[in-house]
């Protein structure tokens, strides 16, 4: 991400930030190895998607479906009302997924600001 879009507008969370306890952090693997991922973070009144990424050679073969699916469930589980997320414009793949999973578009939320880089997007659980 920092190569695609400038520092302003790259909102990754550091390892160590996901290790917090309100932090839900998953994985998908192909035999032993780890293909994909994705973090849910309990905002407590909505839960938001971070770090969502499948290995390109790994794309098409419904891992993030599956992967988005897990994260959901454990939403619903938190009894969270909603899901948000960021993703950039830079990603089409990403975007697609999500518009086709029932993520529409939204305003900015959080400590996020509009920027010409960002998507900002919401699924009602």
């Amino acid at each position: 991400m920092n190569r695609i879009y400038p520092p302003e507008s790259n909102y990754l969370m550091s390892a160590e930030a996901l290790r917090q306890p309100h932090i839900q952090f998953l994985t998908v693997q192909k035999g032993e190895t780890v293909v994909g991922c994705g973090a849910l973070v309990n905002h407590g009144d909505y839960g938001e998607i971070k770090r969502f990424f499948i290995q390109p050679e790994f794309r098409g073969m419904q891992l993030g479906v599956q992967l988005l699916h897990a994260l959901e469930t454990r939403a619903t589980a938190l009894h969270l009302p909603c899901l948000r997320l960021e993703s950039g414009i830079f990603q089409p793949e990403a975007l697609g997924l999500f518009t086709k999973l029932g993520y529409h578009q939204r305003e900015p939320f959080g400590q996020y600001q509009a920027n010409p880089y960002s998507v900002f997007m919401e699924k009602s659980l």
